[in-house]
Formats: structure tokens, sequence, C-alpha cells
């Protein structure tokens, strides 16, 4: 099964795990150098960059960069160009794809889409193949400093 991180600051992030049911490693400030055995899916909120600290801690320390497959960022769409903005930015640094954006913890149908992702990478299914949200057809927004 392909493992699932994430980082939650205000508790949205932790809450739409938590309703996937699906068993995930939790980046904490206290501990944030954790080493992923295997691949797996980060699913982060957008914050800004000074916030995201103990979030880069965790993609630094040791092969956690090399393993990472696929992100999913939450965020809140009344911020435009800023919705899911550290999925955006990581995805482009790390040259990883983004795989789902949701909006604050999520919805049911969010909890169904990001539960097939994860099936559906666990069964072999390479990141290009699995079913992507509708945002991911076109041109995602980005901020002006990573177009």
């Amino acid at each position: 099964m392909v493992a699932i991180a994430f980082y939650s600051i205000t508790g949205q992030t932790k809450k739409f795990v938590l309703k996937t049911g699906l068993e995930a490693h939790e980046i904490t400030d206290d501990f944030p150098k954790h080493e992923m055995k295997g691949e797996y899916i980060l699913i982060t909120p957008s914050y800004q960059d000074f916030m995201m600290d103990s979030l880069v801690d965790f993609l630094n320390y040791k092969d956690n960069k090399k393993k990472l497959v696929g992100i999913i960022g939450c965020g809140n769409r009344n911020f435009n160009d800023l919705f899911a903005q550290t999925a955006k930015k990581l995805s482009v640094t790390l040259d990883v794809p983004i795989l789902y954006l949701l909006e604050f913890s999520g919805t049911n149908t969010d909890v169904k889409n990001v539960r097939n992702i994860v099936n559906e990478l666990s069964e072999g299914e390479n990141t290009e193949e699995v079913e992507k949200p509708k945002e991911m057809d076109g041109k995602i927004s980005f901020l002006s400093d990573y177009r």
C-alpha cells in the first residue's frame, strides 16, 4: 500500500486524513524527522513558506524526497492563486505531480476520490494513470514566481 504523510497546522488537513480512514504518518513540529519506508503521498495544507519549516525538515530527511510520488493539496478557494499554494510550490520544486486538490477538510466526494487514488497507486498504477480532479486537466494557477 502506498503510504500517506501529512502536515496539519489548523487541524483541517488532519480532519480530512482521519475521514479517509487510511493509515497515515503525521508530520509534527516536535518530531519532523521521520523516514518513510517506501513510496508515499504527501497531503499538505496551504500556508506561507515560513510556517512550513517542519514539512521542509521532513522532506529533507534521509530519502523522503526521493520516495514522494505525489502531492494532495488542501486550501481555501477564496484565496484564488494562493489556493493549495504549498502543493503547487512543492510540485514544481520537486517535480512531483499534484494528484488532487481539496478545500478545507474535504467533502465525502473528496474522501472517495483520494481513497481511489491511493488504491490505484497501491495496485501498481503510475501517477499519470490515476484519475485526477477536473482542475488538473487545464492549467493550474500558480503564483507568478512559479510560472
